[in-house]
């Protein structure tokens, strides 16, 4: 084959299809191309050597020949395979979730690092038995910056005052919070009580060795999740697939 053809890069797999009788179309995200779809040809013949290596939220090195449509698995190694998240409903779910998020957000051959960086740290501390809802809010909040979506939340995206200590309301079409005052004339805005917004701006600022020490309360970690459900809903302007089976883990429930 044709050395100008291959190429090696890490990446993670974000999702998989089958496709025709034996082959895997593969969803992955790199960190020097971002988004790439491969082949992965005879993957579900028994046995394979590449089937063990390219599952969902697996950290593999590639070997890739360029082709005409799809670059084609040439080889596959596992880098890391994230046991932890293959031995648990939660957090394996939490890990769909958050590739889901990659996914949508991610433009195919547009470069990231950091925020591959961001997603295999992620599941790595998901797989380590962090606390998932905790984790998916940082992830959240600092994938938002990273995609160009950060949400302003140091001043009033009407008037430009600086927010006070005091409850702020979300106008996710402006990209971030209005004062009280701007926020109560404004049609639709969601009030956003002042310990959950506090959360959000230290999510935004600190690292996450010091978010994951936070201990909050239950009401108020519920509405930290809605706040940037509703944000990320409207920057998508979809629902992720994955969001109504992580409500029934969260619930307890089984589907």
């Amino acid at each position: 084959m044709d050395r100008e053809r291959l190429y090696r890069t890490e990446g993670i797999v974000l999702k998989r299809s089958d496709f025709g009788e034996a082959d895997r179309l593969l969803v992955l995200f790199t960190p020097g191309v971002g988004k790439l779809r491969v082949l992965a040809k005879g993957v579900r013949k028994v046995p394979s050597r590449k089937a063990g290596h390219v599952e969902p939220f697996m950290r593999t090195r590639f070997l890739l020949a360029r082709g005409r449509n799809l670059d084609i698995v040439t080889q596959a190694e596992t880098v890391e395979a994230y046991q932890g998240l293959r031995e648990s409903l939660v957090p394996a779910t939490y890990a769909y979730y958050l590739v889901e998020l990659v996914d949508a957000f991610a433009e195919e051959g547009e470069e990231n690092a950091a925020l591959y960086d961001l997603l295999a740290h992620a599941l790595g501390r998901l797989a380590a038995g962090d606390a998932p809802a905790l984790l998916a809010r940082f992830f959240e909040v600092r994938l938002l910056g990273l995609v160009g979506y950060r949400p302003e939340l140091q001043r009033c995206v009407a008037c430009g005052v600086t927010h006070e200590p005091a409850a702020v309301f979300l106008s996710a079409n402006e990209g971030g919070m209005r004062c009280p005052r701007c926020g109560q004339a404004a049609g639709g805005a969601l009030e956003v009580s002042l310990g959950a917004f506090k959360v959000l701006r230290y999510l935004q600022s600190q690292e996450y060795a010091a978010v994951r020490a936070l201990q909050l309360r239950p009401e108020t970690a519920r509405e930290v999740e809605r706040v940037l459900r509703r944000y990320l809903t409207f920057v998508l302007e979809r629902n992720l697939k994955s969001l109504s089976f992580l409500s029934l883990v969260q619930a307890g429930q089984s589907p």
